[in-house]
């Protein structure tokens, strides 16, 4: 074998290697090490784990509170994720207009996002609190004092918004960016056929922002279904457990009652249901958008 045929072999594959190595180091090994502590179980004694095969997995799907954590989490990914692609993109279809201070309402926008998540939660909670200055500027059209985090009917809503809140700037910068791909004569062509401003947005900017929302809703979904610092910081999954999600589950399970195995296999169901969402998203809402 010649020396070019000899690269032109081997040579791709150390393209790939460093990615394949990352995928190996950072996904496959922590992904079978995980099934394997899955399989153990660690409420007994965490230094001598005892084989229990699916034993964790039967336990788990027989658990109400594991049900509970997954209708949280189900409502957190339907309230949310409908939010961060709608308001973003008529966000950023309204900034894209050559508006004054448009600067100026981009990085207002933008601002919470590169804020701490831990940061604005405790922002937030101080807002929310009883005596805070949501249920102060409430009072001022006779509106009752709200729990917004203790009270759970409204707890688990309350820290949805925060996401919404955060996320905006982050999801109408995609958006800004894909805007720039609309092909200008297309919206002349709508001007001389008489188009108003929102069949120009419906005929015109929704077809050719397809792709992006299609990655948007990718994205928030799988940042929805993984949730846990908001809950972490703001609630802690009450009050009665009404904003437990499944990755605060798992945290209360591995880290606080020390059972790893049992955390092991939520976790490994929650990443089992993660790639099924995103697999739907990819066939039907991406498929869409790229192929028409």
């Amino acid at each position: 074998m010649d020396y070019s045929r000899y690269c032109k072999k081997y040579v791709p594959y150390l393209f790939v290697a460093p990615a394949l190595i990352m995928l190996a180091v950072f996904f496959f090994l922590p992904f079978f090490e995980s099934f394997y502590i899955s399989l153990l179980d660690y409420s007994k004694d965490i230094y001598n784990p005892v084989f229990v095969g699916i034993g964790n997995y039967i336990k788990l799907f027989h658990s109400p509170m594991f049900y509970k954590t997954l209708i949280n989490t189900v409502i957190y990914l339907v309230v949310a994720v409908p939010l961060l692609v709608v308001l973003p993109l008529i966000i950023a279809v309204v900034i894209n207009q050559k508006l004054r201070l448009i600067n100026f309402y981009k990085v207002s926008i933008y601002l919470p996002v590169i804020v701490s998540i831990v940061v604005a939660g405790i922002a937030w909670k101080w807002l929310y609190a009883d005596n805070g200055i949501l249920n102060y500027l409430l009072s001022f059209f006779g509106v009752h004092k709200i729990g917004f985090l203790t009270d759970p009917k409204y707890a688990l809503y309350s820290v949805i918004a925060v996401t919404v809140w955060k996320g905006l700037g982050y999801y109408m910068m995609i958006y800004l960016a894909a805007l720039t791909s609309v092909p200008q004569d297309l919206y002349e062509a709508a001007d001389i056929d008489g188009a108003s401003l929102l069949q120009k947005h419906f005929a015109v900017t929704v077809p050719h922002l397809l792709p992006a929302i299609a990655l948007v809703t990718i994205i928030s979904s799988i940042s929805a279904m993984k949730v846990f610092v908001e809950i972490f910081i703001m609630t802690q999954g009450g009050p009665l457990n009404s904003s437990m999600t499944i990755v605060y589950y798992i945290y209360q399970k591995g880290f606080e009652n020390l059972d790893l195995g049992y955390a092991s296999a939520v976790g490994i169901v929650l990443m089992a249901i993660i790639m099924l969402i995103s697999v739907f998203n990819i066939k039907k809402i991406e498929g869409q958008a790229f192929n028409g």
